[in-house]
């Protein structure tokens, strides 16, 4: 079975997996959050190299306040979680999105487990937070502009190659299968760019009870597909 390099991971259900239990929405995100550290263990164990997860989104922030602050409040915990869990599974962690517009103290914790773990050379873990793929697009051509304008660069020299080197992800491999959990079949504007040629799986698990063998499950789907590029079959 084919192993895809890098798989990029839709986060959904959350809520309605702690509803379903008779539980606080704040519950469901906990134990995703918990779910996450196995998948990325499971995940790395079976091949993947590269596994980038939808956190958090520039929508996000239009949820109720006290639901905002809790996730915020997890997302705290989790980040300093991560960095004994980076370490112990030798796992280099890095961020997309804007951090611009989060808490200081969160932005900070964001650095120190991007900085503690960029020698790792394990899974290579992506974390989307405050992002968005058109909010991303647009940061980029602002700087393709800036360099433009600088004289770096000219509007002739303009490639998608060269332009994706101005994106959060200009480092990583684009996506070669997508999973969304919880039954809904949408990107919601996420890594927009490059899932151009990605194959989706949509689960009706919700992300909490997302096990190992669903993740099997996407990969042997991955593996029934013909990928073609251009009408020709990739060998």
């Amino acid at each position: 079975m084919v192993i895809p390099q890098h798989v990029a991971i839709i986060l959904d259900g959350n809520g309605r997996w702690a509803k379903s239990k008779m539980m606080p929405r704040n519950y469901g995100h906990v134990r995703g959050a918990q779910n996450l550290e196995v998948i990325c263990e499971d995940a790395y164990k079976m091949g993947i190299k590269y596994l980038t997860v939808y956190l958090f989104s520039t929508e996000n922030w239009k949820r109720p306040e006290d639901e905002v602050n809790a996730l915020m409040k997890l997302f705290r915990s989790y980040t300093k979680t991560c960095v004994k869990t980076a370490m112990k599974n030798n796992m280099k962690v890095r961020t997309i999105g804007d951090p611009s517009v989060l808490d200081e103290d969160l932005r900070e914790s964001l650095r120190v487990l991007e900085e503690t773990s960029k020698n790792n050379t394990g899974l290579n873990f992506q974390i989307a937070i405050n992002y968005g793929g058109r909010d991303e697009i647009v940061r980029a051509i602002r700087k393709v502009a800036a360099d433009c304008v600088a004289g770096h660069i000219s509007p002739e020299e303009i490639t998608e190659e060269k332009f994706a080197g101005y994106l959060d992800t200009h480092d990583i491999p684009d996506p070669d299968l997508l999973i969304r959990t919880s039954g809904e079949q949408r990107l919601s504007n996420y890594l927009i760019w490059q899932l151009a040629y990605t194959e989706f799986y949509f689960t009706d698990v919700p992300w909490p009870a997302f096990t190992k063998e669903d993740l099997k499950k996407a990969i042997e789907k991955y593996n029934s597909r013909e990928r073609r590029f251009g009408g020709v079959k990739e060998e």
